[in-house]
């Protein structure tokens, strides 16, 4: 297996006026392609600050985060929203959905954000064949039109899955993606992912509370006290 993704020696401490609030102290971690990896700690240990700055949302205040070998987390703003929006997808446990636009809308947004004006308009029929294509895997055909309120629950996720995999990514990070969904909604969603990780061998960290989970993931990464173990 290449190794993915890298994290050495993260850091992350947040200024609250004169209060320094340390989040994370030292975290170093790898993932593999085509690895599934679950993210577990108890609440507040720093496990979604931590997927934001794997996913370049955020920056450390100390340390590296490297993608095949290249430190990206140290790339101008411009480039480092460039990489992430094309080599990451991202997976939340309330969907983040935009309730004015459709399934299929909120699934092509991904990919709007890759182009200028001018790019999305050449590129727009051929994005939206693939947005229907992968609509169509999540079981959502009948379903391109409906804004997210017309969804359960376990569709909305669906969405946000294919949205997150428009651009074809690398790895996909998802905080919490059964949190918000009942056991049986939330066992679909796994069984989804992991016919993704087969299918397409896309990388996937989840954070999760769920020991289920974690024991059904190649490998499990424990996050305590802001370091990982």
């Amino acid at each position: 297996m290449t190794e993915l993704l890298r994290a050495t020696e993260i850091t992350k401490t947040y200024h609250l006026g004169r209060t320094d609030v340390p989040v994370l102290s030292g975290v170093d971690l790898s993932i593999m392609d085509g690895e599934i990896v679950a993210l577990v700690g108890a609440s507040g240990a720093g496990k979604s600050t931590l997927l934001h700055l794997l996913g370049l949302l955020d920056p450390p205040t100390s340390g590296v985060v490297s993608y095949r070998g290249q430190a990206v987390s140290e790339l101008p703003p411009r480039a480092k929203a460039a990489f992430r929006n094309k080599e990451i997808g991202f997976v939340f446990q309330f969907y983040h959905l935009i309730a004015e636009l459709s399934a299929i809308q909120n699934v092509c947004l991904g990919a709007m954000m890759l182009r200028s004006v001018r790019q999305w308009f050449g590129d727009r029929k051929r994005i939206r064949t693939r947005a229907e294509s992968l609509m169509a895997q999540m079981g959502l055909s009948e379903r391109l039109s409906h804004r997210p309120a017309q969804l359960s629950g376990g569709e909305r996720q669906r969405v946000a899955i294919a949205r997150a995999l428009i651009s074809e990514p690398s790895i996909i990070l998802a905080d919490e993606p059964t949190g918000n969904l009942d056991s049986h909604t939330a066992a679909e969603i796994l069984d989804l992912i992991w016919e993704i990780n087969e299918t397409h061998g896309i990388s996937f960290l989840l954070v999760t509370h769920n020991e289920e989970v974690a024991k059904r993931a190649d490998r499990t990464i424990r996050l305590e006290d802001g370091r990982t173990l």
